[in-house]
């Protein structure tokens, strides 16, 4: 099994000194044993980084976050954030004030969500989820989810609204999930653990952040 807490050593670079008036064998020697240690460092070190599986040493930034708590809509008129109470992973990448993902590095970062939106009323509604840049919709950012009429009085019907998302950032940016509903008889609704089988908890909302690339030059 791989050594999980394996890393690279990054290579010092050698300190030389400065070179006698005449020709020493002593000082070449030194300088020589220096030079090779180096560069047999730095060779092990990019091999290893470019080898098959090289990406176990890159530290890339990422977030992880869910909620475990019931969100409604008050009002159809009104766009609400996606809140988030627990953060699973993150570096570079932070939760600030419930709702705003947020970034430490400029990049292009792929955003993924899951929402479990539940249905009570006897009819279809449309539900729509889309991002915001601080605090400014992005353009062509929106889904149109559709959670089906409820299957019977006091039995919901639920779907899960699911999308991934590129976007390009720079410190300090973030990003907020926002959805309306065409009913405020559409939540977003987590549900706890179940027996008989026993399963685990589901989430309202799920959301997931991670690096794709450096900005374009």
């Amino acid at each position: 099994m791989a050594n999980v807490k394996q890393q690279l050593e990054t290579p010092f670079v050698p300190s030389l000194g400065f070179p006698p008036e005449g020709y020493e064998r002593r000082h070449f020697n030194e300088n020589y044993g220096a030079l090779n240690n180096f560069f047999l460092k730095l060779v092990f070190s990019l091999g290893s980084l470019f080898g098959p599986r090289g990406g176990k040493f890159l530290n890339n930034p990422y977030g992880a976050f869910q909620d475990s708590t019931n969100q409604v809509a008050a009002s159809t008129t009104v766009a609400y954030p996606i809140t988030f109470n627990t953060t699973d992973f993150s570096n570079g990448i932070t939760m600030a004030s419930g709702s705003r993902m947020t970034v430490a590095d400029s990049g292009i970062f792929n955003i993924q969500f899951s929402i479990q939106l539940k249905n009570t009323t006897s009819s279809g509604q449309d539900v729509d989820i889309w991002f915001r840049k601080n605090g400014t919709n992005i353009d062509n950012s929106n889904s149109r989810f559709h959670p089906p009429a409820r299957k019977g009085s006091g039995d919901p019907s639920h779907i899960i609204a699911a999308l991934n998302f590129f976007i390009n950032l720079v410190p300090g940016d973030y990003i907020e999930i926002m959805w309306r509903t065409e009913s405020t008889g559409v939540s977003i609704e987590a549900f706890g653990t179940s027996t008989s089988p026993t399963r685990p908890a589901v989430p309202s909302a799920i959301a997931t952040m991670t690096f794709v690339s450096n900005l374009p030059s």
